[in-house]
């Protein structure tokens, strides 16, 4: 799916278009007011004995205008073969006119349209908190082209500009850093509070704020492909779609409507015709009960609570691409976690040195290093990027050799050096028996051991380690004190594998995995434990992510992949997010059983007063609606508003 353009913002799609409330145009609450004028027009006129004509035309207009969106819609669903709320609605109010009973439908209507454009404007609310991220993108910025500097519009800059950003600009495309250092807030992309250090390598990303620093940054994505148009187009779209939930109370509105007319009718015509009431007195009643019966708060329980939830976790950096895999988290008994980028760093790190009697450690590192300078290999670079960190000075090596498989070779001031994993030195000496008992140790823990020779003599020995990410360990504590049960599929051997679940707490591990196989196992736990969440990198992932119930992508800023594969997305790589959401998931169906409570409660002793106390229209419409705008309320406070002061709070207590 392609993000909206910039440019293009305005035509998006939103909550607008699918209901024919407008409360975020000019013209809904200016309806609302007009009804109320009216009426207490209406009102005057009839104290003033004024002509019947006259109070018709006032009364007419309060009709016109509290029931333009309601009549509109119930036309368009009944032509669609639906009825729905509005029709309840509007049925009332003509049934309350047509027995003399003008203002009491009035009232209804001004009532029903109010609590609409109310209601509209809280999950308005919570769509502009994701909507609201396009204002990050700044109008124009500074290109360099033809030796020049030129100020244009972010929908012109192409693949491969070199866009300035000085100090507090907001940065304007996806690209990689050139030239300049700086610290950049990433917190509109992945939700990391604490500003990221960038240099000449780095990626940087649209709508982040640049810090005190200058950057060149070329881009490599245009303005309606960046990350963060993603994201918008991606929550705008889970917004829209539909939780089971509210898909089912959504068929059941169509039968409950139905269900309403004929017990309206029935109520209507069998009183009077069985001489229990007057007709009157009787329709009247009816119209009460088919305004107080009308599921309004029941079927915007779920989607307000829905759309809430979406828009705050966005907020925190994490993506729940639809209402489902926001309602099913909650329910998931299994996580299932890949290793390599998951619950490790996904990169080798230097863990021990170990000398050859008469070598020291900077010694050793220093040969291994220079052999290693020209490598590609992930661990040639571990070793590398540790000896620059000892800040050792390097000799420039000659004759160098890869060795696929053996490791590399190459002249050090003029002596051969041979630096490559232990089992494949089977052409030089044997190491000495300090040095192989302690290979063993390291490769019992599940460490890839190099060996380093010079001259076929044994310098010593080099470990390096996937290292854990610090979080991961607290993320499964965390999972565990809640019963969920934890545990690795990886590709690695059992030993390496071991070693890492020993580190973060997980006793379940599956090693030697391929990627058909860790689907096979997700299906396995499902029939053990029930629903599973995969938590992955997206990439290699993919088969296993799609085949859980829900699958979690880390790192979804960095990769397109992780943004369609996943049905939740970490846009940073902080693994307490998933206990975030599975907080946030169950919060939010809390809610949702609140609202359905709520909702039905009020029905029901609302039909109840219309039997035993003959409620009134005006009471009938206001319980009603109230009861629909608190459940909205409700969504908009406990899943949006409360995080976000929370998150504002935190902000503070870090800048004291």
């Amino acid at each position: 799916m392609s993000a909206p353009a910039i440019t293009s913002f305005d035509n998006s799609p939103d909550f607008e278009s699918s209901t024919a409330w407008r409360s975020q145009s000019w013209l809904a609450p200016r309806l609302v007011v007009l009804t109320l004028i009216a009426i207490a027009l209406s009102l005057v006129a009839e104290r003033a004995g004024s002509d019947a004509a006259l109070i018709f035309a006032v009364n007419a207009v309060a009709y016109a205008a509290g029931g333009f969106y309601g009549a509109k819609t119930a036309i368009e669903s009944l032509l669609a073969g639906k009825i729905d709320i509005d029709m309840l609605m509007v049925l009332a109010a003509l049934g309350a006119a047509a027995i003399g009973q003008w203002h009491e439908g009035a009232i209804l209507l001004f009532l029903f349209s109010l609590s609409n454009v109310l209601q509209d404007y809280a999950i308005g609310r919570s769509r502009n908190a994701i909507r609201g991220l396009f204002a990050l993108y700044p109008e124009v910025a500074k290109v360099k082209r033809g030796g020049q500097i030129l100020k244009l519009k972010i929908s012109e800059i192409v693949i491969g500009d070199t866009v300035l950003i000085e100090p507090a600009e907001r940065i304007p495309v996806d690209g990689v850093v050139l030239a300049g250092q700086s610290a950049v807030d990433e917190s509109p992309v992945n939700g990391e509070s604490m500003p990221a250090d960038k240099g000449a390598g780095d990626p940087v990303f649209a709508g982040t704020l640049n810090g005190p620093g200058i950057l060149d940054v070329r881009a490599r994505k245009t303005a309606e492909q960046t990350t963060l148009s993603r994201i918008i187009a991606l929550v705008e779209e889970a917004q829209d779609s539909k939780a089971p939930t509210e898909r089912f109370l959504d068929a059941f509105e169509q039968r409950y409507a139905k269900l309403v007319l004929l017990v309206v009718a029935l109520l209507i015509f069998i009183p009077p015709t069985l001489d229990i009431s007057d007709f009157q007195s009787n329709f009247y009643r009816a119209m009460v009960l088919m305004t107080v019966a009308s599921p309004c708060a029941l079927v915007i329980s779920v989607p307000s609570a829905i759309i809430s939830a979406i828009a705050s976790a966005a907020r925190d950096g994490v993506l729940f691409k639809g209402g489902a895999s926001l309602e099913q988290l909650a329910a998931v008994r299994v996580f299932a976690f890949d290793k390599t980028g998951t619950l490790t760093r996904g990169e080798p790190r230097v863990s021990d040195i170990v000398c050859a009697a008469g070598v020291s450690e900077p010694e050793l590192l220093t040969y291994a290093a220079s052999a290693e300078a020209r490598s590609e290999h992930p661990l040639a670079k571990a070793i590398l990027r540790r000896a620059q960190d000892s800040a050792l000075a390097l000799f420039e090596p000659a004759d160098f050799q890869a060795r696929p498989g053996r490791g590399v070779a190459a002249l050090i001031n003029g002596r051969a050096l041979r630096v490559g994993r232990v089992a494949r030195m089977t052409d030089c000496p044997t190491a000495p028996d300090t040095l192989s008992a302690r290979q063993r140790e390291l490769e019992a823990e599940g460490k890839t051991v190099v060996a380093v020779l010079r001259d076929q003599e044994w310098l010593g020995l080099i470990a390096l380690a996937d290292q854990k990410r610090p979080d991961a360990a607290p993320l499964i504590r965390a999972l565990a004190g809640r019963s969920v049960v934890t545990v690795m599929l990886t590709g690695d051997n059992q030993r390496v594998a071991d070693s890492i679940a020993g580190q973060v707490g997980i006793g379940r591990v599956y090693a030697g995995l391929l990627p058909d196989e860790k689907a096979s196992i997700i299906a396995r736990l499902r029939r053990e434990f029930g629903p599973v969440a995969m938590v992955g990198d997206g990439i290699n992932d993919a088969p296993a992510l799609a085949s859980a119930d829900i699958g979690i992508a880390m790192g979804g800023a960095g990769t397109d992949i992780a943004l369609e594969t996943a049905d939740v997305v970490l846009m940073g790589d902080r693994l307490e997010r998933i206990v975030d959401a599975w907080r946030l998931s169950a919060r939010a169906r809390r809610v949702v059983k609140q609202n359905i409570a709520f909702s039905l409660a009020v029905i029901s002793l609302l039909t109840l007063g219309v039997f035993a106390v003959d409620l009134p229209l005006p009471l009938g419409v206001l319980g009603h609606e109230g009861s629909t705008v608190i459940v909205v309320m409700n969504g908009l406070l406990s899943l949006l508003a409360l995080p976000e002061l929370r998150r504002r709070q935190l902000a503070r207590s870090r800048d004291a």
